[in-house]
């Protein structure tokens, strides 16, 4: 759920901006076109449809998850292949990469949709920052911004699916456990937001300042900051009925600052047993050991010429099958769509395979001595000594026997 706000400690400072099922499950209720989406992460599969070979040339540290078909999220490729954009946009990975993806149809009826995919580098000297798209656009239709009455209406469907706690909370399934699974909007639903607004989607102009100006005449420094509930967010909540999470989130803080004492002891006593007063999940999730951090992300005064990333698009292979052992998740499976393409990057020599897998032994090496980047906290932030849970004990008794033979 979202559960996160100001002022952050150490766990929540990494969890906030996690993708969370409830936003990937409502972007899954749309059933219009939609032309254009954008996403911070590329989508996991999209680098098997495009020049594969010129990106790993060009970020070779890549490669490893590119083969084994991790890099990138699952969430977005599950919305890739779920709604078909005709364009999708990305970032993160400072590297201009463009994509062509032909989706499968699900009935002979169904015109074939492809999806153009573009990535693009750091806005620096000598980089690719920059494409210019030309997207076709209603002539009739006015300039100013306007409310999506399909969106809303997902909205006031999925309302009571709103979670503000740290409880892992799945979305429904059809799967014999849920009476309702479909959260999609129907005509009527759409025709009763268009009644609500009185057929005017126009969005109001309505900002309102809720922080102050920065004044480098008057620096502040170490601010500690502060949970702020935006009046825009409460007004259209507000106008539709819906949950403001900001404002519940809030109330959910309040309420158990007021438990008193007791509850804060029982919990000091509970992670003094159990090590952490909250495990939602056995995985790990901490990705901070991913070749996917990319190392240009700290290189800001890098203006070394690089070569263009070529925009050539090629489909996956049809003689592939799909793999899917590797699927998004343990409950998801990999879409036919984005089955993996055959590997172009597989066609170097053997010397070039025996120095990856140098590189290889290498990278696990570093990553196994490479110190874990979550570090354990209180509820003001404050780094303490980490308690090693009692019933892990044993475990990290035998690794260091291992390590010791």
């Amino acid at each position: 759920g979202h559960f996160e706000c100001p002022p952050y400690n150490q766990q929540t400072i990494r969890s906030a901006y996690h993708v969370r099922n409830i936003e990937v499950f409502k972007l899954k209720q749309l059933k219009r076109p939609i032309d254009i989406f954008m996403s911070h992460d590329w989508p996991r599969s999209i680098y098997h449809y495009g020049n594969k070979k010129q990106l790993l040339k060009m970020k070779s540290f890549f490669r490893q998850e590119v083969e084994s078909n991790t890099l990138g999220s699952p969430a977005a490729s599950e919305l890739l292949q779920h709604l078909k954009p005709t364009y999708w946009f990305s970032a993160h990975l400072h590297v201009k990469f463009a994509a062509f993806m032909q989706h499968q149809t699900n009935s002979k009826e169904e015109l074939p949709k492809a999806t153009k995919f573009l990535a693009l580098d750091k806005c620096l000297p000598h980089r690719d920052f920059l494409q210019i798209i030309d997207v076709e656009h209603d002539p009739n239709a006015g300039d100013s911004l306007e409310y999506d009455a399909e969106w809303i209406a997902v909205l006031k469907a999925t309302n009571n699916l709103i979670n503000v706690t740290q409880s892992s909370w799945n979305m429904p399934e059809k799967n014999g456990l849920h009476a309702k699974w479909d959260y999609s909007a129907t005509e009527e639903a759409i025709k009763e937001v268009l009644e609500e607004l009185n057929h005017n989607l126009k969005i109001p102009c309505n900002f309102t300042l809720t922080a102050a100006c920065y004044d480098p005449s008057k620096p502040q420094k170490h601010v500690e900051p502060v949970h702020t509930i935006n009046p825009q967010t409460t007004e259209f909540c507000a106008q539709f009925g819906l949950t403001d999470i900001n404002d519940r989130i809030q109330q959910a803080k309040e309420e158990g600052s007021v438990r008193g004492e007791y509850e804060e002891e029982e919990e000091e006593e509970e992670m003094d047993s159990t090590g952490s007063a909250e495990e939602p999940s056995e995985y790990n999730t901490d990705n901070s050991g991913l070749s996917s951090i990319n190392p240009d992300e700290i290189m800001l005064d890098e203006e070394g010429g690089e070569e263009d990333l070529s925009t050539c698009s090629v489909d996956p292979s049809p003689d592939h099958p799909p793999d899917f052992s590797a699927s998004f998740s343990d409950i998801r499976i990999m879409p036919d769509s984005m089955a993996v393409s055959s590997d172009d990057a597989m066609d170097s020599t053997n010397e070039e395979l025996e120095k990856s897998g140098v590189s290889k032994q290498v990278e696990e090496k570093s990553l196994s001595e490479r110190p874990l980047k979550r570090i354990g906290g209180n509820e003001n932030g404050n780094s303490g000594v980490k308690k090693i849970k009692r019933r892990n004990q044993a475990i990290y008794a035998a690794e260091d026997e291992d390590k010791t033979e």
